[in-house]
């Protein structure tokens, strides 16, 4: 039996804290909300950010750092993308050279333009950092449904030992080498999930749906092949797979907005009467600036990015996207 601790007690962190529980493992849940810590003690539940279902029994929680961390075998880190460096340089002090961090978080650092590997990497040099991503929601795995991950890891030894650890038979996780892929997999399907919302909301079909996800898919590739990621890792659960949850869920956070947006509200009110963290809203930025670094066209990217950001008006950015000229689907013939 590991000991594990799982920072971060909102949704996501709490229903893999129940999945690793679920394992057989001594699993200590961090939250900074005193409330959610007192809720899993004493009640078994999280009635903040996973009402209505039961926690699986020996979780604990803790609003500690070292008591948190103390003896663990390994770390995951499901906190927002913009609190990961943060959190992780609090870590540093505590945490003894070697031991793994897995991140949770899709996103990407607004300042930087990192991917949460490249940051908890530089807060955590001392750390094997692996990424764990997937269509996997946080209701659905705290309820044990059948959920598949993929956990990347560029220490074969160490991705297996996680896998093995994390994993159940209704949590299978399938190991990638390929960590920058699978997080850039996460922080655009995050992104795409807003985009798709706005489709949704704006009322124009279907086919512009599976449209705007398939060529989102390549705006995913794009920016993973100029950051060296493996393509064919877009073709598994970190991307196509977990794409096809986050753009047909409406209810999900980030296409739920888009489709808010549609609709004629403004994104900025929906984001300020939110509880949870909405990731594709505070990623899109870094993901339209990373772009431009790299020197790469993702028109979807970029237009959801003036439409946020820059005050862009939504039928006038649909409009521009379908004005674009005509070329080969993958940019060469």
């Amino acid at each position: 039996m590991a000991r594990v601790a799982v920072v971060g007690g909102g949704a996501f962190g709490t229903a893999t804290a129940c999945v690793i529980r679920r394992s057989g493992h001594d699993v200590v849940l961090w939250a900074r909300e005193a409330d959610v810590v007192e809720d899993v003690n004493t009640r078994g539940v999280n009635s903040v950010f996973l009402a209505g279902i039961p926690l699986v029994p020996g979780l604990r929680a803790t609003g500690d750092f070292a008591e948190a961390v103390a003896g663990v075998a390994f770390v995951v880190l499901a906190v927002p993308a913009q609190f990961m460096r943060s959190i992780a340089s609090q870590l540093r002090p505590m945490l003894p050279e070697g031991i793994p961090v897995v991140s949770c978080a899709k996103g990407v650092e607004r300042e930087s333009c990192a991917l949460m590997p490249e940051v908890i990497a530089e807060a955590l040099p001392a750390s094997t950092v692996a990424v764990l991503s997937g269509p996997a929601l946080a209701r659905e795995i705290a309820a044990d449904l059948p959920t598949g991950v993929t956990l990347a890891c560029e220490s074969a030894q160490v991705g297996q030992f996680l896998a093995r650890t994390i994993g159940t038979p209704r949590f299978r996780t399938y190991l990638s080498d390929d960590v920058i892929g699978v997080a850039i997999g996460g922080a655009m399907n995050n992104v795409l999930g807003v985009a798709c919302g706005i489709v949704e909301g704006k009322k124009l079909g279907q086919d512009a749906r599976a449209t705007l996800l398939t060529r989102g898919l390549a705006e995913m590739a794009a920016l993973g092949r100029a950051k060296g990621a493996k393509l064919r890792t877009f073709m598994g659960l970190s991307g196509v797979g977990d794409l096809a949850l986050t753009c047909n869920d409406l209810h999900a956070r980030n296409t739920s907005l888009g489709v808010a947006i549609g609709q004629g509200q403004n994104a900025h009110d929906i984001i300020a009467g939110r509880k949870v963290v909405t990731e594709g809203f505070f990623s899109v930025q870094a993901v339209a600036a990373l772009a431009r670094r790299l020197g790469i066209e993702m028109p979807i990217s970029q237009a959801l990015d003036e439409v946020l950001n820059h005050d862009a008006d939504v039928d006038g950015a649909i409009n521009r996207l379908l004005a674009r000229p005509y070329d080969f689907e993958w940019g060469m013939g």
